[in-house]
Formats: structure tokens, C-alpha cells, sequence
């Protein structure tokens, strides 16, 4: 394993996410790159999953052209919304604009980002018409990471991943944490509720 890439997911693993959010490793996909690392997260709100994502880091030592870079960030999240919200034509552009705003707000620099937003909506009938109408709203993105110029530091995954993390409580509904509170740190050892409930 080059020491880059290692530096890197160590980097991606400590990264400072809500306390909403329970991340553990999952396996990563090997024939994407040469190196692969993913990590996958729920958010949780009083005992109820409403939000769910993951994020594979991809090392190439060689370059990749598409990626423009050695490293590339593959992001999904899904997470319920209100019905009413799917019928917005707008969601796609605000669902796309909550990453911008994240990597943004962390400072997290890249290049050569594209995705998708998709927006589900369910209405049940029959014998199950007394279900409530359903939605979820469904954002993969990739993104190549990259050294920030102005302050002359060495490439940082950390705060891609914590815009990740945004990304998922973001959708989730969670408001924005405000000025001055910091998060927790998790550790790489963190079992998800999920697997505390023996779901999966």
C-alpha cells in the first residue's frame, strides 16, 4: 500500500463527523482502482434511521485523465423527505448545491466534480393503501481532491469526508451546527446502531 494512500484513509477514518452520524468500514470496490478504502454511515435521530450514505476513496499512482489527479471521492446519501418537497423541480439544483455548500464550508478543495440527484417518490394502494405517501431523495457525487494552493499544505482527506458527513444530515433534515460548537470525534472502531440492532 503506498504510504500516500495509507496517510490518506487514515485521514478519511478520523475525520470529525455529527454525533448523529454512526460510520463504520465497509468493503471498498476493487476494480475501480488499484487502491480502495469506504467507509458507510447512518444518521440516526432518537432511535430511527433517516438518512444512510457511503464514501470510497479510489488511489491510482499512475493518474487517472477523467479523474485529473492520483485520488478521486465517490459519495452517495439518501435519505427521506417530505412527499410535498419531490414535487419541487428545484430539488435536484438544491439537492446538488448541499455538496458545493459542504466542501465549501470545509474548506475541503477539488476539482472535476459530477453526479446525479434523484428524487423518489411512493404512493401506495390496494391493500396497502392505508400507508402514508413515501420519498426519498437519492445524491451520488464523485470528486477529485486536491492540495489547496493558497495555504501550501499537503493533500488532507479529513475535511472531504466530514463534508460527507454533512451532506447526510444536510438531507437528512438536521439543521446546520451552529457557530462554535464542535463535534465529536469518532473512531475507527465505531459500531453503527445498526449493527447494534443486529440489522445488518
Amino acid at each position: 500500500m503506498p504510504e500516500e494512500f495509507r496517510v490518506a484513509v487514515a485521514q478519511m477514518r478520523e475525520a470529525r463527523l455529527r454525533p448523529e452520524v454512526f460510520r463504520e468500514e465497509m468493503p471498498a470496490p476493487q476494480r475501480i482502482a488499484p487502491y480502495a478504502a469506504a467507509l458507510s454511515a447512518d444518521v440516526t435521530i432518537d432511535g430511527e434511521d433517516v438518512g444512510t450514505g457511503r464514501i470510497v476513496l479510489l488511489h491510482d499512482p499512475a493518474g487517472n485523465d477523467a479523474w485529473a489527479g492520483t485520488f478521486r471521492c465517490v459519495a452517495y446519501a439518501r435519505a427521506e423527505i417530505d412527499p410535498e418537497m419531490a414535487n419541487d423541480p428545484l430539488l435536484a439544483e438544491v439537492g446538488w448545491s448541499w455538496l458545493r455548500e459542504a466542501l465549501a464550508a470545509h474548506e475541503a478543495s477539488y476539482v472535476a466534480p459530477s453526479g446525479t440527484v434523484t428524487k423518489v417518490s411512493s404512493e401506495s394502494f390496494g391493500g396497502m393503501a392505508d400507508e402514508e405517501p413515501s420519498a426519498q431523495i437519492e445524491i451520488r457525487a464523485s470528486w477529485t481532491p486536491v492540495v489547496d494552493l493558497a495555504t501550501g499544505t499537503s493533500l488532507n482527506l479529513g475535511p472531504h469526508a466530514e463534508a460527507w458527513g454533512e451532506l447526510l444530515c444536510t438531507a437528512s433534515g438536521l439543521p446546520p451546527v451552529p457557530d462554535g460548537v464542535a463535534t465529536m470525534p469518532r473512531g475507527r472502531g465505531q459500531v453503527s446502531r445498526r449493527g447494534q440492532r443486529g440489522r445488518g
